[in-house]
């Protein structure tokens, strides 16, 4: 089945499209979905077949660290550990263009593990990630949309062209820039900054 694009308002997202976009979610599909960086490929964080579906078409290795959306910062504490010192830099900078790499707690799906222990955690400043959280009413799993090894589709008709039978729905906020997050560390004793993307570095620490 070919993916739907909708077209969707960057800023202020119609609630029929995130009800149609949740509905999927909710029974298994793959969204894709602007978010404050990049496009996102989204999916439920609890559906281990629909994981399974975005390994495959990320062509990833089970072992590979996934990211999921959260709606704000109130009870993090189920999906991983956050040190003091990662939750005062994150209280500061989200939401924003900024993925935290956390220990993952005994909530977190095994699916998402695997023989890994750690998972990635974004808060993006963007209204449709938010709403579709808030309406699924859980995290849903988010990566980027693939382009080659080294850059990501921005443009959803171009995501349609390479992965129309492979996503459900598509909601086209237009081209997008090209830059993904900025990926920090915090599982270990200090920060590390694994990925320089949009997120100001200086703000991490000042």
């Amino acid at each position: 089945m070919a993916a739907n694009i909708r077209k969707i308002h960057l800023e202020n997202p119609q609630p029929r499209l995130i009800s149609e976009a949740v509905d999927i979610l909710d029974n298994g599909g793959i969204v894709v979905y602007p978010t404050d960086t990049i496009y996102g490929i989204g999916v439920d964080l609890f559906n281990k077949a629909a994981v399974e579906r975005v390994l495959r078409i990320k062509k990833a290795s089970k072992h590979k660290m996934l990211s999921f959306i959260c709606r704000d910062l109130k009870g993090i504490s189920r999906w991983a550990v956050v040190p003091d010192q990662a939750y005062r830099v994150m209280r500061r900078v989200l939401p924003g263009p900024y993925t935290f790499v956390l220990r993952a707690s005994r909530e977190i799906p095994k699916v998402m593990l695997q023989k890994r222990k750690t998972v990635g955690l974004r808060i993006p400043d963007s209204p449709a990630p938010h709403a579709l959280v808030e309406k699924l009413g859980r995290p849903i799993l988010s990566t980027s949309v693939p382009q080659g090894s080294d850059g990501y589709f921005t443009d959803p008709e171009e995501i349609a062209e390479n992965y129309n039978h492979e996503i459900d729905l598509i909601l086209d906020a237009g081209i997008m820039f090209n830059q993904p997050s900025t990926v920090v560390d915090f599982s270990g004793d200090e920060p590390v900054i694994l990925r320089e993307g949009c997120g100001d570095l200086d703000a991490l620490y000042y």
